[in-house]
């Protein structure tokens, strides 16, 4: 028997295998994360360390939760849970991810090597092996990270079958622990990809053909006699039926618990992924059998592979007259023929030719079209387990032909060229997936009739902000698929992107007629690609720029929300625009109605945050912002927008979990200033001026021209004795903002009470009156310089006018009241003045007593509403972003008691120079 023949693999065997493995896919190490890898790498949350691991076996591959319709269905978890222990190694640098899909496939090639000694003699088993570590099919499942499934399943699915040979005792008798092991390893397989389950099959063909020995003539001549009751079924074929038994039970629960994880649902595909899956008889049969060949084809000459065979790559068979028809016979003529021979003659050549078949066909099956529409054509990558067929098929067959002697020497020449070529064209391969364009472009030279291939380089192209070159991309993918809606968008995307509005409405209108048209009622799931609804989203981000149309924006977000109840985004999108429509009860109802979709979504406790904010409801903001940084800790708009707010509340025991709030966010993000600027502000706040000093300094380095960092800072200065200090600072600030009447009244006031530079502080006075000559404070600090420079009168008719503009002034009141008595007491005439209150006082030279005395500390960013994005290439995913060195637009109950601090202050100095001014 076969097995007999098997012997372990020796250490030179697998350091050969190791080594070639590592020759042809060390340079894999140097490519990035390209097509799907984007999806399922960096676009997957539950790679986060913050995702709780339940969610990995609750979610598909790509991070969507299999409950949702837009689901791929691809259960992968254990995959998943691989890629989340890169991410905890080394985040999302893509060597540790390329070599452990290279360590992976060196496992697997060592475990092949094993198997094809139960096959094949020793020589030949090597021979498979290399073939298979060299393969160039396997370029997409090696480099491609998303690869890693096909590697990961097939471990545990060549581990499962050779636990499996190990399930026949002495005597035939059954040994079950090896069977439980091969249940349980399928299961694993399972869990890695899809088409682990496929290895049952493969033990049994085993069990009957290759263990038990029987052949096609004598199991049809055993079931004829028992079926005619002439004879009994042997005990041995009995065991062999009991075994079955255990694996088929097995393997229809595993089915059962799978289709429960899908939840009866299967994925949407849309006529551009498969084409012929939605083609009627006989265009879809015709088509899908030819698909076979091509496959065979492409393991026997990989000459010209592409990542992408979905679209018009491979045009559809509609007739029975296309010439591509006698490929499919051809193929099935040579496969029918490899089958009868492995099925109706005993001994090892017809046992190992069937067994390779076995591993060709049947992992195959789930990709076939055959039971389930896939969402692809033609995948290289899930060619990984049929190759090992393939690779033992060509080993066979070369023992067969090296074992005559005139082509002996001919074959071990033949066998190394295509070892070696084989060898060149991976290494060669490898570079291509070295970015997306490399990828896309070498996908384009072997094929041009696919539009996705033009707007997957367009979408290289767009990233590397080449916007006019993209454009030609996408316009050649409508050219090539005119009714490709996802083409158009991409187009109207790009004019967007280059600020030609009305060419991007034109291409997002054109996008929207290729949608059906709505019928009410009536469910679109089956004839529309969720992200294809984006056109919606797209057309409704682009109008509702001019504030004339957002009514029609909304209409846009509602129409895609009636075509879908639980499309998320429109909600999201929808929400945001009510805001902006000064609607925020409606916006909280479009949130919470998101949320009801998703309610592990950060972004979205963090938008509903910002409602609440709108609806002046602060506390209910932070509850929403709390929710926010327990779904993502590290969330770094919920940590700044959160920390303003308790800073913002003027709650003290708030201040030390705003500080490490904003500690955190600048962790996140060390080159925003407004982050070390907030923080000073909370130093200020708690009388810790040595700390905000540095903390304003920090922000200062980061953002040269960081308005109320320098106006802080100086006033920081200015508060502890240290004016001199904030002179310069108050320099830069005015160089910056000329303007910045606060920075001008601060240092005019410097410069006439330290400096004694009265010239200097009129400037500024004179300066600020030039632009706002209603500005009270100025004009009344102007008439101290007047006093100053000893013209009463000058200063008299100043104070009358500062007056006027603000009658209820009673500082002023007394300050002109003081001015006068000194005029009266010089013996000046001068023409009567009004009559005022003959209170005592005199200028105020730093702080007016009212309440735009000083540049609001609490200066928060303004907060930003997350446009979350689930269809990476559709729909642009730009944040806004706010002018952080604003002034803050309103007072808090904090910023008034500061206020009010200094009004106290202010008035204290008011007495101080009353005092002096008397005593002149």
């Amino acid at each position: 028997m076969m097995e007999g023949k098997m012997a372990d693999i020796n250490f030179k065997e697998v350091t050969l295998i190791v080594g070639v493995v590592a020759a042809c896919y060390w340079n894999s190490l140097f490519c990035g994360f390209v097509f799907d890898d984007v999806s399922a790498i960096l676009d997957n949350k539950d790679l986060h360390p913050s995702t709780p691991l339940k969610t990995l076996f609750q979610n598909d591959f790509w991070g969507t939760p299999m409950s949702e319709e837009r689901s791929h269905k691809s259960y992968r978890p254990l995959t998943v849970l691989t890629f989340r222990l890169n991410y905890l190694l080394s985040e999302l640098k893509p060597m540790s991810y390329h070599l452990l899909n290279t360590v992976f496939h060196a496992v697997v090639s060592v475990i092949f090597l094993k198997v094809c000694r139960l096959f094949l003699d020793k020589r030949g088993s090597v021979i498979a092996a290399l073939l298979f570590a060299v393969h160039p099919i396997h370029t997409e499942a090696v480099t491609g990270v998303v690869g890693r499934a096909e590697l990961l399943s097939s471990v545990f699915f060549l581990a499962a079958f050779l636990s499996y040979t190990k399930s026949k005792g002495p005597d035939n008798s059954i040994v079950w622990t090896p069977i439980a092991l091969t249940v349980l390893l399928v299961a694993v397989a399972t869990l890695c990809k899809e088409q682990g389950i496929t290895v049952v099959g493969i033990c049994c063909v085993y069990e009957v053909f290759v263990a038990q020995g029987y052949t096609l003539p004598l199991l049809c001549a055993v079931a004829g006699q028992f079926l005619r009751g002439k004879g009994s079924i042997p005990f041995s074929m009995l065991q062999t039926l009991i075994k079955l038994i255990v694996l088929m039970f097995s393997t229809l629960l595993l089915v059962v618990i799978r289709v429960q994880v899908i939840q009866s649902q299967l994925p949407v595909f849309t006529r551009f992924d498969n084409p012929a899956a939605v083609s009627p008889t006989p265009t879809r049969q015709l088509t899908f059998n030819y698909l076979l060949p091509v496959n065979a084809w492409l393991l026997l000459n990989p000459s010209e592979l592409c990542c992408d065979w979905t679209m018009g790559t491979i045009p559809l068979i509609e007739s029975f007259l296309d010439v591509r028809n006698l490929a499919t016979f051809a193929f099935f003529c040579f496969l029918g023929a490899l089958g009868i021979f492995s099925l109706r003659y005993p001994g090892d050549s017809s046992k190992t030719v069937l067994m390779a078949l076995s591993l060709m066909a049947l992992p195959f099956i789930p990709a076939s079209n055959l039971f389930f529409p896939v969402g692809f054509v033609v995948a290289e990558r899930v060619l990984y387990v049929p190759s090992m067929g393939f690779c033992i098929l060509v080993a066979h067959g070369w023992q067969k032909i090296s074992n005559k002697s005139v082509l002996k020497k001919l074959s071990w020449v033949c066998l190394s060229m295509v070892i070696l070529t084989h060898a060149l064209k991976t290494l060669h391969r490898n570079w291509d997936w070295e970015s997306e364009y490399t990828l896309f472009m070498s996908a384009l030279k072997v094929n041009k009739n696919n539009a996705k291939l033009w707007n997957n380089v367009g979408h290289a192209l767009e990233n590397e902000k080449n916007f006019e070159k993209a454009l030609k991309y996408f316009l050649q993918a409508t050219h090539v698929q005119p009714d490709d809606i996802g083409a158009h968008m991409n187009v109207g995307r790009t004019y967007k992107n280059l600020n030609r509005t009305k060419e991007a409405e034109e291409s997002y209108m054109l996008a929207k007629s290729l949608m059906p048209q709505i019928i009410p009622g009536k469910k679109y799931a089956a004839r529309i690609a969720p992200n294809h609804l984006n056109v919606y989203i797209n057309l409704a981000n682009l109008i509702r720029a001019n504030e004339s149309r957002l009514e029609e924006a909304d209409q846009l977000y509602r129409q895609a929300i009636s075509m879908r109840p639980d499309f998320k985004q429109a909600y999201i999108s929808r929400g945001e625009l009510l805001l902006k429509m000064n609607k925020p009860l409606k916006a909280k109802e479009a949130y919470l109605k998101a949320l009801e979709l998703d309610r592990n979504n950060a972004d979205l406790w963090y938008n509903l945050a910002i409602v609440y904010i709108e609806l002046k409801e602060p506390d209910e903001a932070l509850k929403n912002f709390n929710r926010a940084l327990e779904l993502n800790s590290r969330h770094k708009l919920a940590l700044f927008n959160s920390a303003i707010l308790m800073q913002e509340s003027g709650e003290v025991k708030l201040r030390p979990e705003a500080r490490k709030r904003l500690l955190n966010y600048i962790n996140e993000e060390p080159q925003d200033a407004n982050g070390y600027f907030n923080l000073g502000m909370l130093a200020m706040d708690d009388k810790k001026d040595s700390e905000a000093e540095t903390w304003m300094k920090r922000a200062i380095k980061l953002q040269p021209d960081f308005r109320s960092a320098l106006f802080n800072l100086a006033l920081l200065y200015s508060q502890t004795a240290k004016e001199l200090k904030a002179l310069p600072i108050l320099e830069e600030l005015l160089r910056y903002y000329p303007d910045h009447t606060k920075g001008l009244i601060l240092k005019g006031d410097i410069l006439m009470n330290q400096k004694k530079d009265i010239a200097g502080a009129k400037k500024c006075f004179e300066k600020i009156l030039e632009m706002d000559p209603s500005n009270v404070q100025g004009k009344h600090n102007l008439c101290v310089v007047y006093f100053e420079e000893k013209d009463l009168l000058k200063a008299e008719r100043c104070l009358v006018e500062t007056l006027a503009l603000a009658p209820h002034e009673e500082y002023i009141q007394r300050h002109l009241s003081i001015v006068r008595d000194k005029i009266a007491s010089s013996g000046i005439v001068d023409q009567p003045l009004s009559p005022v209150d003959k209170t005592s006082g005199t200028e105020e030279k730093d702080e007016v007593p009212s309440e735009d005395v000083k540049e609001i500390i609490s200066e928060s960013r303004p907060a930003q509403i997350i446009k979350t994005n689930d269809n990476r290439k559709s729909q642009s995913n730009k944040q806004s972003t706010g002018n952080a060195d604003q002034d803050a637009p309103h007072k808090t109950t904090k910023d008034i008691k500061e206020i009010e601090k200094k009004r106290v202050a202010a008035l204290k100095r008011l007495e101080e120079i009353e005092r002096i001014l008397n005593g002149e």
